[in-house]
């Protein structure tokens, strides 16, 4: 059980930094959400660890914060 536990978990700190991110660069979930074809609500479940974003989303938002991969999944603090 503890591998689910720890899944969830990244999850979760994959929707803080991807917040934090998006806070930062100064957009609102909205206008993300339009950039990625998407509505809102669907985007917030990506900040809530609800949803798990697939390859081509992570590499559109690291461009898009200016954030690394390694950064956005919790692998490093830069």
């Amino acid at each position: 059980m503890k591998n689910l536990d720890e899944h969830k978990s990244i999850k979760q700190e994959v929707g803080k930094r991807l917040k934090d991110s998006r806070k930062s660069a100064g957009y609102t979930q909205a206008q993300v959400a339009a950039m990625m074809l998407m509505t809102q609500q669907q985007y917030s479940r990506f900040e809530n660890g609800v949803f798990e974003l697939n390859y081509d989303q992570i590499v559109f938002l690291c461009k898009l914060y200016d954030v690394t991969s390694d950064f956005l999944l919790g692998l490093s603090e830069i």
